[in-house]
């Protein structure tokens, strides 16, 4: 775990008080400031979460080969899938 995972986990409790009391007492703008605070606090987790795996990417790869070998169809349909879709987008649809 890394400081952007933190800071993203006090950011997601921080906007869910805020949230909490927004609803609390009416105030709409802070409920949505909550909200707010909460979708930017799990993006720094998620951001978090992907330094670690790109900062020591020795297990992921191994569990990727694992899978891959363990489940070649799998893996396969799962290539054509993301090809498909990464090929619509770049066209536009």
């Amino acid at each position: 775990m890394n400081t952007t995972t933190l800071k993203g986990e006090g950011q997601d409790f921080g906007g869910n008080v805020k949230e909490t009391l927004g609803k609390a007492t009416g105030d709409k703008s802070l409920q949505n400031e909550g909200i707010a605070d909460q979708l930017a606090g799990n993006a720094k987790q998620l951001a978090g979460a992907a330094k670690d795996v790109f900062a020591n990417p020795g297990p992921t790869i191994e569990k990727a080969k694992g899978f891959a070998q363990a489940r070649p169809y799998a893996t396969a349909a799962l290539f054509g899938v993301v090809g498909l879709a990464l090929l619509n987008t770049l066209r536009g649809k």
